[in-house]
């Protein structure tokens, strides 16, 4: 991908930075943008920057741009598309993956009794921003025949498990735009889809149940759960999107929601220690089955 360019909404941490690093590794030049700066923070309150990530990117073997983006703000995603557009011409790949929902996400009340201002602010982050990230940058895209759109979001499909609504509609949003853009973009020869992690072991999961990336396991007899022993890193679905981008006949998986375990077995890639994750097997065989995920041994889905 070296003559390639790409652009990756939300990718200051998470699934967006291992992506941005994964096609910088092969070689594409990459538009790093996110909120959080060296010299200014995001309401996320996190430590990690843009500039971390292109600099990630580049230790990579691509280069990486970084660039400030708050992507609920029209004249600054005009900004970004007049920079792009100037030093590039145009893009092959963009992957939006903003979220920047977690500070209003209730998973602890019925949704009659928690905060309408959180939902709405979840939704507004969650959805508007993609909405404007592809109303100014998909004609970049288009600009490309076989170029590609990849939508991130959580879960492979619409089942209810318990979220909250605010976060379930954001996400099944998601998933109704990567299905929308398969069938827009096909007459432009251009693929559209989206993807999803299983349990994923970001850097604020990892905070959260209070373990490294080193120590990960410690959590599953602990806060994590049985379930966190078939959690996976965000290189995961990073090479998946990586092989995808790669794969000539890419568009044969336009509109659908590919999960990093189905990209694991289209493309027999691995996560970061060698192992594969399989999520969407064990929810099947232990959830969907009614088993007591802390009987069932994990080693035979990773």
């Amino acid at each position: 991908m070296t003559a390639k360019t790409v652009l990756v909404t939300g990718a200051t941490r998470g699934c967006g930075r291992a992506i941005a690093v994964e096609l910088g590794r092969a070689g594409a030049t990459v538009y790093v943008a996110g909120r959080t700066t060296r010299e200014s923070a995001s309401p996320m309150r996190r430590p990690e920057t843009i500039e971390e990530t292109a600099e990630l990117v580049d230790a990579a073997g691509g280069r990486g741009v970084p660039v400030r983006c708050d992507f609920t703000s029209v004249p600054e995603v005009d900004a970004l598309r007049d920079r792009v557009e100037r030093e590039s011409g145009g893009l092959d790949v963009l992957v939006d993956d903003v979220w920047g929902g977690d500070p209003f996400a209730d998973f602890a009340h019925p949704y009659w009794e928690s905060s309408l201002d959180d939902a709405l602010r979840l939704v507004h982050n969650a959805l508007d921003t993609h909405l404007i990230a592809l109303h100014r940058l998909l004609p970049l895209v288009l600009r490309r025949p076989g170029g590609v759109v990849v939508e991130v979001t959580d879960g492979e499909d619409d089942e209810y498990v318990g979220a909250g609504i605010p976060y379930y509609l954001a996400k099944c949003g998601v998933r109704a735009l990567g299905r929308a853009l398969g069938a827009e973009l096909a007459a432009h020869g251009c693929a559209g889809l989206a993807v999803t992690p299983g349990f994923l072991r970001s850097e604020a999961m990892l905070d959260l149940f209070g373990v490294t990336e080193e120590s990960w396991r410690d959590a599953v007899a602990g806060a994590g759960g049985p379930d966190f022993a078939i959690s996976e890193t965000p290189y995961y679905l990073a090479r998946g999107v990586a092989a995808l981008v790669h794969d000539p006949e890419v568009s044969r998986f336009a509109g659908r929601t590919l999960a990093s375990w189905t990209l694991m077995h289209e493309y027999g890639f691995t996560d970061v220690d060698g192992s594969r994750p399989d999520w969407g097997r064990w929810y099947a065989d232990v959830h969907r089955a009614g088993r007591d995920p802390a009987e069932v041994d994990p080693a035979g889905y990773r």
